[in-house]
């Protein structure tokens, strides 16, 4: 569906631009400066800052007047430090970008363009990596059967192989662009998740609603990513714990029991790598937090049913069956037997959801 922006009276809307800052350094500044760069001037910068001691918040609002700084007391995380964001802007659009990016003069116009041909609904940029332009940091974030999220294309070269528009499974929270009508609909970022799988979440909630996710080429981030977690003991819990906590929201009842063999047989392949890795009680203490927090849950699942209007079978559609590793933490060849593995626990975790 076309949206003619002109014809609805709004020839050059206000987009609210959100940056969560937690000791970025120079980072941030670098960030601002870029976007000021920006082709599009009908902007605001609104910076939240997760109580940083490396001042670079206060650095940055030195040097840019044009920031309207928010300081928050302490560290409330990715989801609680955007919604605070969300609730100042008066944009008529939203986007949510991370402060180790810099941006492409065009990016907005191509966002708006983007949102005039396809309408309502969640969009990423292309992300190259900030340190080698040349390769791909995510052409669009995807979601797996069993809840996984990962970016595509990361760490390719970025020859022209994903330079089409096309839907994915959800944006990467690095960067995103949405409407505040869209907001409004599919609501903020569950705080509950604290940081990591949100953006997944937000896109999981959005498709079921029937709003679909964007992946659009022409418009270019660059992206240093993970400057602050890495690949840490805290973030593989929080991813852990965070897949979990989509799982029993996101799908119905019916349909997690129904998938709920495979999973676990999937569960016990991960158990046995995070014991490689050196993380297993990262793994264990995951499982605890949704045990310990199973009334909330609950209460959660119940709450985003009632918006739900299309059926798993109908949002798995989008949903992919193999999963992209990082180098980082994975061997090529332990990633392509886990991928065997995982294209048949997924395959008959398909046939049974309806």
């Amino acid at each position: 569906m076309e949206f003619n922006l002109k014809k609805m009276g709004i020839n050059e809307p206000l987009i609210s631009i959100i940056i969560l800052n937690y000791n970025s350094g120079i980072l941030l500044s670098q960030c601002v400066e870029s976007i000021m760069k920006s082709n599009y001037t009908n902007y605001e910068i609104i910076v939240v800052d997760n109580a940083s001691h490396d001042n670079s918040h206060t650095e940055c609002k030195k040097k840019f007047q044009k920031v309207f700084l928010i300081e928050n007391k302490e560290n409330v995380g990715y989801c609680e430090g955007n919604n605070i964001g969300l609730e100042k802007a008066d944009g008529n659009f939203i986007i949510i970008l991370n402060p180790d990016t810099t941006v492409d003069k065009q990016w907005i116009e191509e966002f708006i363009n983007a949102y005039q041909k396809f309408g309502e609904g969640l969009y990423q940029p292309k992300l190259l990596a900030m340190d080698d332009i040349t390769r791909i940091n995510s052409a669009g974030n995807m979601i797996h059967i069993f809840g996984f999220g990962f970016s595509r294309g990361r760490g390719e070269k970025d020859n022209g192989q994903y330079d089409q528009p096309q839907k994915i499974g959800y944006p990467s929270g690095a960067c995103l662009f949405t409407s505040r009508k869209t907001i409004e609909k599919i609501g903020n970022f569950d705080t509950f998740l604290f940081a990591y799988h949100d953006d997944l979440d937000l896109g999981w909630r959005a498709a079921k609603s029937g709003i679909d996710s964007y992946y659009i080429p022409s418009a270019i981030v660059y992206h240093k990513e993970s400057f602050n977690f890495k690949w840490s003991s805290k973030k593989f819990h929080l991813l852990e714990r965070n897949r979990h906590y989509c799982l029993l929201t996101n799908y119905s009842r019916k349909t997690y029991n129904s998938i709920l063999p495979y999973l676990i047989l999937t569960e016990i392949t991960i158990l046995f790598f995070y014991i490689y890795k050196g993380f297993i009680r990262e793994k264990i203490s995951a499982y605890a937090d949704i045990l310990k927090n199973r009334k909330y849950i609950d209460s959660r699942y119940k709450e985003l049913e009632k918006k739900r209007k299309f059926s798993d079978k109908h949002v798995i559609e989008k949903f992919v069956d193999e999963l992209m590793v990082p180098k980082e933490i994975s061997s090529g060849m332990t990633n392509k037997y886990f991928n065997r593995f995982l294209l048949l626990m997924s395959k008959y975790a398909r046939k049974r959801i309806r």
